[in-house]
């Protein structure tokens, strides 16, 4: 069994990673670890909401940078598809962050934030408070709150 810190640790490096571009997924481990029961829920619930949006904050950092690559044969998105992208980011404004939490289209969601230079603190308030409703509505699911 994973010590306490080694837990919270492996749990804010997954939920870290889930929340960039690469495959992964937090929430059956805080699943997990919530059920075990030797594990403080603030505790695991600090680490998932910081971790993911720390995560979220990666891909804002590459946005911020990639755009300046987009003639590159290796960019992940051609011109229409980057141009479609902002167009529809220019029509929800960054109340779409509020959807960050969303499995497939959240973590390109936050890259475009990035490419469309959404302020650093409007981006982590609301990214963050997306990422800790999912968290907080997982766990209270989970322990059987309310």
């Amino acid at each position: 069994m994973l010590g306490e810190p080694s837990a919270y640790a492996g749990l804010f490096l997954l939920a870290l990673v889930a929340a960039t571009l690469l495959p992964a997924q937090s929430e059956a481990a805080l699943v997990v670890l919530l059920l075990s029961g030797d594990y403080s829920t603030a505790g695991l619930l600090a680490a998932a909401i910081g971790g993911n949006t720390l995560g979220s904050l990666v891909n804002w950092l590459l946005g911020r940078s990639i755009e300046h690559y987009r003639d590159r044969r290796w960019f992940p998105a051609n011109a229409e598809q980057l141009a479609r992208a902002q167009r529809w980011y220019h029509r929800y404004g960054r109340w779409s962050l509020l959807l960050s939490w969303l499995p497939i289209v959240g973590d390109p969601l936050t890259l475009i934030a990035g490419v469309m230079r959404e302020p650093l603190p409007s981006f982590l308030l609301i990214v963050a408070l997306a990422k800790a409703v999912r968290y907080l509505v997982l766990a209270a699911v989970t322990m059987g709150w309310g």
